[in-house]
């Protein structure tokens, strides 16, 4: 539905059939509705106007089947909306279990793409055909919003947080990628397209593409240049938990309460580090907002998932080591 009509845009993803048809539902049912209502307001119009000065209507006892007609009809009516749009919404929220994940920086005028493997883009996007791709998103300065019309995907950007969305494309070629959210005197410029590739072709683009490093190892690298792993590798100097496993992980807190240590908690931990303190650490790991850029963090970030995660690691006080976390952490420590 909606291929060759001009009011949509063509469909090349697991989802952009049904949310045309949705749309061309609400279209239908809105039109047949108002189309109605004008008809019975014309007619009533006609029928029943008035013919003389001593013309007056006769009142008439209310039909209850009749107002519980149509009240039931609207209503059953807007519960398939939203039942519909609910199921729709909730699985374009939900990723699927290991999608390619792939990391956005937008900046003032342009998107800035990060690959694991290491390649990097700027205004494009290469993703294979028929595999779920995760973004992980974040905003240098201003609030952006990504959007490819042909996936049926839009998604905030903001500055100081992560937002993701998902999609899975079901057409090779290009389409184009929009900056949804006006953004500055140049934001009608910050665009770019999105290059659908079949799979082999893709790893083939992935292996010709590379920079040298993943972005795990380019994290590592950070992280060893900024003194990290001097509070956070297990040995005798380190004074903050270690970051093997921590990764998806539940972590305790200092005052009660739980953290679950994912890009955001890691993020917050780097720039914010007093934000949400681990239980059994003292608050002296100083913060490095100013200090490192988001694409920085997002490398470091994924050095530490490249540790490994969602382990079972004994907290403080217990034999073997201390609580997964990264909040709190003395000196140096990232």
């Amino acid at each position: 539905m909606g291929e060759g009509f001009p009011l949509l845009p063509e469909s090349a993803s697991t989802f952009a059939a049904e949310l045309n048809l949705l749309f061309g539902y609400l279209t239908a049912v809105s039109l047949l509705f108002a189309g109605l209502i004008f008809t019975l307001v014309v007619a009533f119009a006609i029928r029943f106007r008035r013919r003389s000065e001593g013309d007056r209507p006769q009142p008439r006892e209310g039909d209850l089947r009749l107002e519980a007609l149509w009240t039931l009809i609207p209503l059953a009516i807007a519960l398939s909306f939203f039942g519909w749009g609910a199921d729709l919404f909730f699985r374009m929220k939900s990723p699927p279990a290991d999608p390619l994940e792939i990391y956005v920086v937008g900046k003032q005028w342009m998107w800035k793409v990060q690959h694991q493997e290491g390649p990097r883009e700027i205004n494009e996007l290469h993703v294979p055909l028929g595999q779920p791709v995760k973004l992980t998103m974040t905003s240098e300065d201003v609030i952006h919003s990504f959007y490819v019309p042909a996936f049926r995907v839009k998604q905030d950007v903001l500055p100081g947080r992560y937002t993701t969305l998902w999609f899975e494309a079901t057409r090779t070629g290009e389409f184009h990628l929009f900056c949804a959210e006006y953004c500055g005197t140049e934001h009608s410029l910050m665009g770019g397209r999105v290059v659908v590739m079949s799979p082999v072709d893709y790893q083939i683009w992935l292996g010709g593409g590379r920079s040298g490093e993943s972005l795990a190892e380019a994290g590592a690298r950070l992280y060893d240049r900024l003194g990290c792993n001097s509070c956070h590798d297990a040995g005798p100097t380190a004074r903050g938990p270690l970051l093997e496993g921590l990764y998806g992980s539940e972590v305790a807190l200092a005052g009660g309460g739980t953290a679950i240590a994912d890009e955001a908690y890691l993020r917050e931990s780097i720039v914010e580090p007093g934000a949400r303190v681990t239980a059994g650490y003292d608050e002296i790991m100083p913060t490095y907002a100013g200090q490192i850029s988001e694409e920085g963090l997002l490398q470091i970030i994924a050095h530490i998932r490249s540790l490994g995660g969602a382990l079972s690691l004994p907290g403080p006080g217990e034999p073997g080591g201390a609580q997964p976390s990264l909040r709190s952490e003395p000196g140096g420590g990232q």
